[in-house]
C-alpha cells in the first residue's frame, strides 16, 4: 500500500517561520545526519529495558523526525500480539501489553502487507478507522500526520517504529527515507532487548517449576517418611498387644479343650481360626516392618520376597532375579527404598496371586542416570482388567508419584502377560558407586 504523498502545501505549511529549524534539518549534511545516528546508537548502549531505551533517544530522533509522540510497538515471538513502548504523550497504547496485532491500527504494517505507512491525517484517513478501542487514542489525542517503519531483523519483522504529530500534513517521503535509518539502527538492539526478556521470563518459569516441583518432592518424601513411621509403629503395636492377647488366647482354649465337660473337636474351628487370625497377624506386621531390607538391603529383601511369595502360593511358578546394581541402589534414601519395596511387592503379588503366572521375573538395573525396576510375568495380562486392577495398582501409583517416580503398567513381551516399570533419577552417590564398580 503506497503512503499518502506531502502535499505542497503541507510542505509550505513546514517551511513557515515558526517551523524554520525543522526545515532546515530536511537538507542537513550528511555527516551532521550520520553523527546524529552515532549519538543514537550510543544513547542505546547500556538500556536493559524496552523503556529507558526508547525514551533515551527520544529527543534525538526528533532531530530527525519531529514528532509529539514516539513509541516503539515490539511483535511477540508467537507473532500474534504485540507490546507498545511510548513517550512524548502517554496514550492508551502503553496500558495494553500483549494486544492483538489483529486489532492494531498498524496491522497491515505489522502483518507485512506494507512496507509502511504514511498519513497526512490519521483523524480521517480510513486506513486507521476500526472498531476496534485500539484505535481510539489516535482521536483522543489527534494525532494526526503519523510515520509509521517496520523494524526487522533477518528479513523477519519485529516490531514497528511510529511517529505522530499534532499538525496535519507534516510528513513526506524523505521522512520516510530517514526514518528507516533510525528504523534500521534501532532493530538489533530491540531484537535483542526482546530476546533478553524472553529469556529472562523462561529462567523464572524455569526456577518457579524447579521450586515447586523441589518442593513437592521434598513434601513428599516427608509424607513418605511420616506413613512409614506410623506404618512401623502399628506393626510393633499389633506384636506387642495383639499378637500377644491372640496367643494367650489359643493357649488358654487349648487347656480348655482338654477339659472333660468339653469335646475337643467342637474346639477345633476355633483353634484353627484363631491360628489363621495369627499368621493374617504375622503376616500385618511383616508388611508394617520390611525387617529384611532394613538388615540385608533391598535386593536381598526383594530376593527373599520373591522366593517367599512363589513358595507359598505353592503353584510351582518360576521365577528369575537379577541385581545389575551391584549394591549401588541401596545409597538411596530410606523413605524411596522403603516405597520402591512397596511397589516390587504388590507387583509381585499381583503376579502371584491374581495373574496365573507360570514365569516372574525382577530386574534392578541403573542406566542412563536412572534407577530402574522391571517386573514381568506371563500371566493373565491385561487382558482381563477385573483381575488386575483395584487399589493394589492404586497404591503402586500413588507410592510411585509420592516419591517422584515414573511407574507403567503395559503388556509384557509379545502381548503376553504384564510389565510393571518403575524408575527414578539415581542419586549421584549411587551412580559414583555404579561408575566405580563398572
Amino acid at each position: 500500500m503506497a503512503g499518502v504523498p506531502w502535499s505542497k502545501a503541507g510542505k509550505q505549511g513546514m517551511l513557515g517561520q515558526s517551523n524554520r529549524e525543522n526545515a532546515d534539518m530536511v537538507n542537513i549534511a550528511p555527516t551532521a545526519r550520520l553523527n546524529q545516528y552515532f549519538r543514537i546508537s550510543r544513547l542505546l548502549a547500556g538500556q536493559l529495558d524496552f523503556r529507558s531505551a526508547i525514551r533515551a533517544v527520544a529527543a534525538e530522533i526528533a532531530q530527525i523526525l519531529p514528532h509529539d509522540h514516539l513509541d516503539v510497538c515490539i511483535v511477540g515471538l508467537d507473532g500474534r500480539f504485540h507490546t507498545a513502548y511510548e513517550t512524548g504523550i502517554d496514550t492508551h497504547w502503553g496500558n495494553m501489553p500483549h494486544a492483538p496485532i489483529a486489532n492494531s491500527p498498524i496491522r497491515a504494517l505489522l502483518m507485512g502487507e506494507v512496507d509502511h505507512l504514511l498519513t497526512d491525517d490519521a483523524c480521517n484517513d480510513p486506513r486507521f478507522h476500526h472498531d476496534s478501542a485500539a484505535h481510539q487514542p489516535i482521536f483522543d489525542h489527534q494525532l494526526r500526520s503519523r510515520i509509521h517503519l517496520p523494524m526487522m531483523v533477518h528479513g523477519s519483522i519485529i516490531g514497528a517504529l511510529s511517529c505522530s504529530l499534532h499538525e496535519a500534513g507534516r510528513y513526506g517521503r524523505d521522512d520516510v527515507r530517514n526514518g528507516r535509518y533510525v528504523a534500521e539502527l534501532l532493530s538489533p538492539y530491540f531484537f535483542a532487548l526482546r530476546a533478553a526478556e524472553q529469556a529472562r521470563q523462561s529462567a523464572i518459569v524455569e526456577t518457579e517449576a524447579r521450586a515447586r516441583e523441589e518442593g513437592l518432592r521434598l513434601g513428599a518424601l516427608k509424607l513418605t517418611e511420616a506413613l512409614e513411621l506410623e506404618r512401623q509403629r502399628i506393626g510393633m503395636d499389633l506384636h506387642d498387644q495383639t499378637l500377644a492377647d491372640l496367643t494367650r488366647l489359643a493357649r488358654r482354649l487349648d487347656r480348655l479343650g482338654s477339659a472333660e465337660a468339653l469335646v475337643p473337636v467342637d474346639l477345633a474351628p476355633v483353634l484353627h481360626s484363631l491360628q489363621h487370625s495369627m499368621q493374617a497377624l504375622r503376616h500385618i506386621i511383616e508388611e508394617a516392618r520390611p525387617s529384611v531390607l532394613q538388615l540385608f538391603g533391598f535386593a536381598e529383601a526383594i530376593e527373599n520376597h520373591l522366593d517367599r511369595a512363589i513358595r507359598d502360593a505353592g503353584q510351582g511358578t518360576r521365577w528369575h532375579f537379577t541385581d545389575r546394581t551391584d549394591g549401588a541402589i541401596d545409597a538411596l534414601s530410606a523413605a524411596v527404598g522403603i516405597a520402591l519395596f512397596r511397589i516390587t511387592q504388590e507387583a509381585v503379588n499381583n503376579a502371584v496371586s491374581h495373574a496365573q503366572a507360570g514365569e516372574v521375573s525382577v530386574d534392578l538395573g541403573i542406566s542412563g542416570g536412572q534407577v530402574r525396576i522391571t517386573i514381568c510375568d506371563d500371566g493373565t495380562g491385561l487382558a482381563k482388567p477385573l483381575s488386575r486392577t483395584g487399589s493394589g495398582i492404586d497404591n503402586m501409583k500413588t507410592r510411585a508419584r509420592l516419591i517422584s517416580a515414573r511407574f507403567s503398567l503395559t503388556s509384557g513381551p509379545e502381548g503376553r502377560g504384564t510389565r510393571v516399570g518403575i524408575s527414578l533419577p539415581a542419586p549421584s552417590v549411587a551412580l559414583q558407586r555404579s561408575q566405580a564398580i563398572r
